[in-house]
């Protein structure tokens, strides 16, 4: 009997990080940046480090999480797995909006960047171009794919390295502040906490990224031990960067008021602290940002809907089909690239919404699923490290996307509670009013049929098989 095609491990620790940050976009800091400092009342880094906090704590949660459950299917397996598979299904339907309307915003920002260098051009010829390229790179291989998001994220880090050696010669002069090291962009007497807060669930969309490298736990070769170090290190870095980034353009522009335009400070930004050769050199860095946080989303999506069509839940002929040569999900790719076309049709607002709420019903049930799982199945809470690690830091985690909740904009949760309520339907159709049982993982058949041993592989297990000999 012929073996089915499946995905290839060929992902190492740096390309899966990689991944994750140029998924999370560091140029992303610059266009948020405006907005968040009249919600922050100038305090955009310190908003950074409460989204950071949240995001580490629940980046925990996941690394223990795929520790047991290596599967592409992050939330979605988690939850269906740990706590209920009608769950796992809801779960999964709201991460599925959040993953295949991040390349419709990175579609977007394209369409923005382009237009301003080309007006001539119309701007929907922006968005087809952008689909059509990521879905042929996506295409092609998940190794090619990493390898131009390398370099893309490379670039951009040079562009803000340059950045910020510029904003201190700036700050330097005289600029802003006046000084290259302050305190003020992070604390002043009668900060307002809730705008704070408020700064830091808008923040929470940067970080969109680190859970979504869990998404390549069936295309690296040892992924309980890579993805946990993976999903902490993307999380971590970026917030690092975050933070860093924020600080100098904040001290550059200690006021909301100091920006002509907060909705798209960034040109605004690149041109006060060098002019219009580097605001140039910036929005290349820009475009090479929305390039990268594409291919790795457009990628990232693709896997989970290959999940849930290798599990049955979406038609598995479509949806579960492998490329034999590719060792790509070649159909869940090009749909991902049709449905990226679609941005034509939808303003940068709902998209953000969709992305929001999606991944904040994430964040939530992964934090839950630690307690589920080790907590309440394993009743592994005998020590107090036991209890640190099982029960607290996942309260903690679920307690800060908790407040990210509470200030979730009311357009998210509108939309959001519109798609989960086709969710409802969808799911009351596939098991007849709840009726049937539902359709239950064979994860370990799924876990095996995965693998597809490289060179590596081999050697490693001829060499412990002498061993064991």
């Amino acid at each position: 009997m012929q073996q089915s095609a499946t995905l290839k491990r060929s992902l190492g620790l740096g390309a899966i990080v990689l991944l994750g940050i140029g998924y999370m976009t560091p140029m992303v800091v610059f266009d948020t940046v405006g907005i968040v400092s009249g919600e922050t009342g100038g305090h955009v880094p310190t908003a950074y480090v409460i989204a950071l906090a949240a995001m580490l704590f629940t980046a925990l949660s996941y690394g223990r999480m795929v520790r047991v459950y290596p599967s592409a299917g992050s939330a979605y397996t988690y939850t269906q797995k740990a706590l209920n598979p009608h769950l796992g299904f809801m779960v999964g339907w709201s991460s599925l909006i959040a993953y295949v309307f991040l390349p419709m915003t990175n579609a977007f920002l394209t369409q923005i960047y382009m237009s301003a260098l080309f007006p001539s051009v119309p701007s929907w010829m922006w968005v087809i171009g952008f689909a059509a390229f990521v879905t042929i790179v996506n295409a092609m291989g998940m190794k090619s794919t990493s390898n131009l998001n390398t370099l893309l994220v490379v670039f951009q880090f040079l562009v803000i390295v340059i950045f910020i050696v510029l904003a201190a010669r700036a700050l330097y002069n005289g600029v802003g502040y006046g000084t290259i090291f302050t305190i003020e962009p992070f604390y002043k007497s009668g900060m307002d906490t809730s705008g704070l807060i408020a700064g830091a669930t808008l923040l929470c969309f940067s970080f969109l990224g680190f859970d979504a490298v869990t998404m390549y736990s069936e295309e690296t070769p040892n992924p309980v031990k890579t993805i946990p170090r993976a999903i902490f290190l993307t999380a971590l870095a970026g917030g690092v960067l975050f933070i860093t980034v924020s600080y100098f353009v904040q001290a550059l522009f200690p006021s909301v008021n100091d920006f002509h335009d907060p909705s798209s400070a960034s040109p605004e930004v690149a041109l006060k602290v060098a002019g219009q050769l580097f605001q140039a050199f910036f929005l290349a860095g820009a475009l090479a940002g929305t390039i990268a946080s594409g291919l790795a989303s457009h990628a990232s999506v693709s896997r989970l809907l290959y999940v849930m069509g290798r599990d049955g839940v979406i038609p598995r002929k479509i949806f579960g089909y492998v490329h034999p040569r590719l060792h790509t999900p070649l159909f869940n790719v090009i749909i991902v690239g049709i449905v990226t076309c679609s941005a034509i049709l939808f303003t940068l607002d709902t998209a953000t919404s969709f992305v929001s709420f999606g991944g904040l019903v994430a964040f939530t049930f992964v934090n839950l699923c630690v307690i589920a799982h080790y907590a309440v199945k394993k009743k592994e809470i005998n020590s107090p490290m036991k209890i640190i690690v099982n029960v607290i830091a996942p309260v903690i985690g679920a307690a800060f996307v908790g407040l990210l909740w509470f200030n979730l904009e009311e357009v998210s949760f509108k939309l959001g509670l519109i798609w989960t309520a086709l969710g409802v339907l969808y799911l009351m159709y596939l098991t007849k009013m709840f009726k049937q049982k539902p359709i239950d993982i064979a994860f370990d058949e799924a876990e095996e049929s995965s693998y597809i041993e490289t060179e590596e592989d081999t050697e490693t297990a001829g060499k412990e098989k002498r061993k064991t000999s």
